[in-house]
């Protein structure tokens, strides 16, 4: 006990010693960056922040708390969706507004994506439903990927050669395997995979990773399965835990690493916050699982039954494994409708995960599909919804949604490998988040969702910069 109580004591000595270190450094002040609904502002930049002495806040003053020498995670990256509807409507777009949006998405002057998600075999975001394989080739000697060279991988392709190849991280997940693999016979409308095609199912994912890197596509991971106990009118398959955990154990896993893809990162459940601290502890239990599994995935819709995000499902679930990342694979505002593609409520609905995902523990985090259609769409289930660019073909015209700008207030200006630092605020409408960058600069996010424009002070060690959050808005702080 005296010894727990001495190494306690040394740990927090430590800690009180580095929580001034910041201002050693002759930090002064910083670049404000904000996007506003209230005067149609997209990273608008504002007056610098200029920092002087303000030792101890009052409960009465609104403050954004930071403390660089608190870190915690860090950031794999950020990114989006390269669906096959994605990937067919880019393809309709003319040349010089296809070079506008790679460099909007990819781009140094745009918001920096270096993440891309994809799906094997077709998914809602497809136009119809596809596979790789003829039917019952058990061998898997047709295994072709020919369908995705017509747009997908040309598209991936691109963003690929507009992100730093040392940051660049490409991963994909099934929908649902062939028909004759399964249960219902069905692509669509879950269905379990069959026990005799367990290790059939296996060898498919690395055909695909080979057949993507013959395609010089690097595969840095893979979820097993998307949202595995949802039912869908589209391609979807389920599993419990258990039976994630036995297919991983004694088939994927196995497989990938005999095939010398040990580097690649599995990620379970993939679905929503509801129910991951049960599936990861469940499906982890087993130390021989769980050595094939490097993250956590989920989705943000467990609002179809509760009434809000259930963020605190992550900080339990990151607690529990601290030695596998989480990562959110998808999310997006769904029941499209043409007339709201501006409104800010969609940007917020970003920032607000956003900022309580990394707060929670995330350390990847990917959008769903990066372009859609003036219809949301193509989906060949009609399952339409919004994405942060809108292309409308009947004018020609690319949309940036606020959507858009809320993701580049984050993956603009925190980079790869940047680290998140302790962070807080006092009032429940202002939301902040901070990274500090491999560079050395500190970047402090805070959005306000309230009504009401407010000033704030960005506190730090000891000083402060008074600075203003209009209504409805997301500003970045560089530092």
């Amino acid at each position: 006990m005296k010894k727990t109580i001495v190494l306690f004591a040394a740990l927090s000595l430590s800690a009180n010693l580095n929580a001034q270190n910041y201002w050693k450094k002759g930090m002064k002040q910083g670049k404000v960056i904000l996007t506003s609904q209230k005067n149609n502002e997209k990273f608008a930049k504002k007056t610098n922040a200029v920092f002087t002495d303000f030792p101890q806040p009052k409960e009465t003053d609104v403050c954004v708390f930071v403390d660089p020498d608190f870190k915690y995670q860090k950031l794999i990256g950020i990114g989006g969706a390269i669906t096959d509807a994605s990937a067919e409507v880019f393809a309709k777009i003319p040349k010089e507004k296809q070079k506008e949006f790679i460099e909007a998405y990819y781009g140094k002057s745009g918001i920096d994506y270096n993440v891309v998600r994809t799906n094997m075999n077709s998914c809602d975001f497809s136009s119809d439903s596809y596979t790789y394989v003829k039917d019952n080739d058990e061998s898997l000697n047709s295994f072709d990927v020919k369908h995705d060279e017509q747009y997908k991988i040309p598209l991936i392709k691109l963003a690929q050669k507009a992100i730093d190849p040392k940051d660049f991280r490409f991963y994909f997940s099934p929908w649902s395997p062939p028909a004759w693999m399964k249960t219902n016979n069905d692509m669509l409308k879950g269905g379990k995979l069959l026990d005799k095609y367990y290790q059939v199912w296996a060898n498919y994912y690395v055909k695909f990773i080979q057949e993507y890197e013959k395609r010089n596509i690097p595969v840095w991971g893979l979820t097993i399965q998307n949202e595995p106990m949802a039912t869908q009118t589209w391609e979807s398959c389920l599993y419990t835990a258990d039976e994630e955990a036995k297919f991983l154990k004694e088939n994927l896993g196995p497989t990938l690493w005999k095939n010398n893809y040990e580097d690649k990162k599995v990620i379970i459940w993939d679905h929503n916050r509801d129910l991951m601290y049960q599936r990861a502890t469940t499906t982890l239990q087993d130390p021989e699982t769980s050595k094939y599994a490097s993250g956590i995935g989920y989705h943000w819709y467990e609002t179809w039954n509760n009434k809000s995000q259930l963020f605190d499902n992550l900080s339990e679930t990151h607690r529990a494994f601290p030695d596998k990342f989480l990562i959110f694979t998808e999310g997006c505002k769904e029941q499209f409708d043409f007339s709201k593609i501006y409104d800010v409520s969609l940007g917020e609905l970003y920032g607000r995960n956003m900022i309580n995902d990394f707060n929670k523990g995330t350390s990847a985090w990917t959008d769903w599909n990066i372009l859609l259609d003036e219809k949301g769409g193509p989906n060949h289930v009609g399952n339409f919804c919004f994405a942060p660019i809108i292309y409308d073909s009947r004018t020609k015209e690319l949309h940036y949604t606020y959507e858009y700008y809320y993701i580049g207030h984050i993956s603009k200006y925190v980079k790869p490998n940047a680290q998140r630092v302790g962070t807080s605020t006092n009032k429940d409408f202002l939301l902040s988040t901070s990274f500090l960058n491999e560079s050395g600069e500190l970047v402090v996010v805070v959005m306000n969702e309230g009504d009401a424009d407010t000033d704030f002070n960005l506190w730090i060690e000891g000083k402060s910069s008074k600075l203003s959050a209009p209504a409805h808005s997301i500003q970045t702080i560089v530092l």
